[in-house]
């Protein structure tokens, strides 16, 4: 089987290098290269074409939400799992509307990473353990683009994307 060939995004290099070691052992995961700003991300992903984007909310230059649409109007293979520090339902929610197939919180990710990666390349939706209070009936892995991805994609939050 062929490994999965991701593109982290974050403007922290620690945090880049925090995830590099938390993946480092995943044989089946292949890191290709790193971005700290949104509109590097999308740059990178069309010189690329990466099969998964790790990519922050709170970027600069251009968030991540945005990068998210701009990536999949040049790029629309490549998987999208938002890893952020953010912890607003309408900012996840309209993370997911942005086309994204996930949503980790990054005060999460020694446990909820790898299964979101899984998740995701596997096809489905993962919402991090936080979350799942949104809707009761929503398991946090789901195959369907459930109550979690409904609303409207133009829909702009009014809260800022920092982490």
């Amino acid at each position: 089987m062929a490994s999965t060939r991701i593109l982290i995004i974050d403007d922290c290099e620690a945090w880049r290098r925090a995830v590099i070691k938390l993946l480092q052992d995943c044989t089946d995961l292949q890191i290709i290269c790193e971005a700290s700003d949104g509109v590097e991300a999308v740059q990178k992903t069309k010189e690329l074409q990466p099969d998964l984007i790790l990519l922050d909310i709170g970027l600069p230059k251009l968030n991540g939400i945005e990068a998210a649409r701009q990536i999949c109007a040049i790029a629309p293979h490549p998987k999208i799992l938002f890893l952020s520090g953010i912890l607003y339902s309408d900012v996840m929610q309209e993370a997911l509307s942005a086309a994204a197939q996930g949503y980790v919180l990054k005060s999460d990710a020694a446990h909820d990473l790898l299964p979101a990666l899984e998740a995701v390349i596997a096809g489905k939706q993962f919402v991090c353990s936080r979350f799942a209070f949104c809707d009761p009936d929503s398991p946090r892995s789901n195959d369907s683009h459930g109550p979690l991805r409904r609303g409207d994609p133009k829909r702009k939050t009014d809260r800022p994307f920092h982490d």
